[in-house]
């Protein structure tokens, strides 16, 4: 069923940072306003500088950037007619997209119920199993106590372990633990609903099929009022630290019947439960089968969307304000070819050989960006940006793209020996080492890939008098006198 059409003329974001500023630049470049929300320790943010408008919603952190009475007051206090939720935050709780709609503000993201569906992940899975998806065994919520813990009982039993514990409301990676045995799981059963409550204000868990060293590909679709459904091709994102992940490839490497069959059923699942616009679906594949099977629909904007973006040239996020304003798709399917490779790495203020321990409270003393074909980069930091304590710790989005996967490689090598951040430890010296190893180059990988490849980090440190003089041409740059001349 379509919808009226409704012009958007000021947007407000409902989130912070890197993605804050890549949603500006669109709502910007279609000649709209664009309006930010900052807590007090985002005060002097980059985002905050560039919008058309910003406003303070509290001291923070990350409390008012969760807190949906505070964002609606903010668009009617500044005069936006739709909200973005970005990811992340606010941006898959239904009763945000409702507070949106009662209050008359355009929500730029999918209706309630799609996003109560699809979000909670044992509803999901009764989706996918309706219209045919094939979908990985589990359970249905767990009961508390002694039933819970017998019906958990019966199905590692019956499938082995070991087995998956998730939250049912669960996602970015939160909210999951692995059992190996029974005393395992009468330990983690408890922590695991603690860490769901805690997360995701959800208690519910549920159990799964562990599937041994699977590759996590995930499907791009965009849909309308109108009944158009389509997708945008696939990404791989496999290559993860603690089920969060770091580098996204696409599209992924699967024989085309495979891909289209996971097409088919990522828009079954989306036209099903009556999804509207920019969404992902994700699957697990087996490595030695391709077999592959519905895990989860993530009902928002994601992280490593770049890559999709500079592979199809569609621009997702003027989709998704196009089709909250009531349009139709308008994206022939021969656009969607996916011509060369496109890989993302996610530039943390993390320390790689300290299980990625967060930089938080450094402060980026030299920041020199690379460039030249085939480069993009998506991010909020600067010359004397402080790493936050409080909020992630991702700097930048760097995405390359070439006709293949050796000149993409090349020109991710390239580019990460350009990149010169001082000040605090990054993940980049760590991409460099996965770059030069031969199962990545040969674009074999998989969600244990970080585990089973330890060499990887065993990467020398950064060039320190490299640093050591860009930062001291920075200081001149901005002193405009060398304090060692004297």
């Amino acid at each position: 069923m379509g919808v009226e059409e409704r012009k958007i003329k000021k947007v407000l974001i409902a989130n912070r940072g890197e993605i804050a500023l890549r949603i500006m630049r669109t709502v910007q470049e279609m000649g709209l306003d664009a309006v930010v929300i900052y807590e007090k320790p985002d005060r002097e943010a980059y985002y905050v500088r560039r919008a058309n408008d910003a406003i303070m919603i509290g001291d923070g952190p990350r409390k008012h950037y969760l807190d949906i009475d505070k964002i609606i007051w903010a668009a009617g206090k500044t005069g936006a007619d739709a909200i973005h939720p970005g990811y992340g935050f606010l941006a898959e709780n239904a009763d945000f997209s409702e507070a949106c709609r009662k209050a008359g503000i355009t929500f730029i993201g999918p209706p309630p119920q799609a996003i109560r569906d699809m979000g909670n992940k044992v509803v999901a899975r009764k989706i996918a199993e309706k219209v045919g998806i094939p979908f990985i065994p589990g359970t249905g919520d767990l009961v508390r106590g002694s039933t819970g813990i017998n019906e958990a009982f019966a199905f590692a039993n019956k499938y082995g372990y070991p087995v998956m514990l998730k939250a049912s409301s669960g996602g970015g990676g939160r909210g999951i633990r692995k059992v190996v045995d029974e005393a395992d799981l009468i330990v983690q059963l408890p922590l695991a609903r603690s860490e769901a409550m805690s997360a995701f204000n959800d208690e519910n868990i549920y159990m799964e099929k562990f599937i041994e060293l699977p590759r996590h590909v995930e499907i791009q679709i965009l849909a309308d009022h109108h009944g158009n459904t389509i997708h945008l091709g696939s990404r791989d994102c496999s290559i993860q630290r603690r089920h969060q992940k770091l580098l996204e490839i696409a599209p992924a490497d699967l024989p085309q019947d495979v891909l289209e069959a996971m097409y088919d059923c990522a828009i079954k699942a989306a036209r099903e439960t009556g999804y509207v616009n920019a969404g992902t679906v994700e699957f697990l594949v087996d490595s030695r089968t391709n077999e592959f099977w519905f895990m989860e629909m993530n009902t928002r904007l994601q992280v490593e969307h770049t890559v999709t973006e500079e592979l199809t040239g569609v621009d997702i996020v003027r989709q998704q304000i196009w089709i909250a304003e009531g349009q139709a798709l308008n994206i022939p399917k021969n656009r969607v070819t996916l011509l060369g490779k496109a890989v993302q790495v996610r530039i943390n203020a993390e320390d790689p050989r300290n299980n990625f321990m967060p930089e938080g409270g450094k402060r980026v003393e030299v920041y020199q960006s690379p460039g030249g074909p085939g480069v993009r980069l998506d991010g909020a930091v600067y010359q004397g940006y402080k790493i936050p304590m409080d909020y992630d710790s991702l700097l930048v989005k760097m995405t390359i793209r070439g006709f293949d996967w050796e000149q993409t490689l090349q020109r991710l090598k390239r580019a990460l020996k350009g990149f010169l951040i001082v000040g605090p430890k990054t993940t980049i010296p760590f991409y460099l080492s996965i770059c030069e190893e031969p199962d990545f180059q040969a674009g074999r990988f998989d969600t244990g890939y970080i585990e089973t490849h330890p060499e990887i980090f065993n990467y020398p440190e950064p060039e320190r008098e490299v640093a050591k003089l860009a930062k001291l041409i920075a200081e001149i740059h901005t002193k405009k006198v060398n304090p060692y001349a004297y």
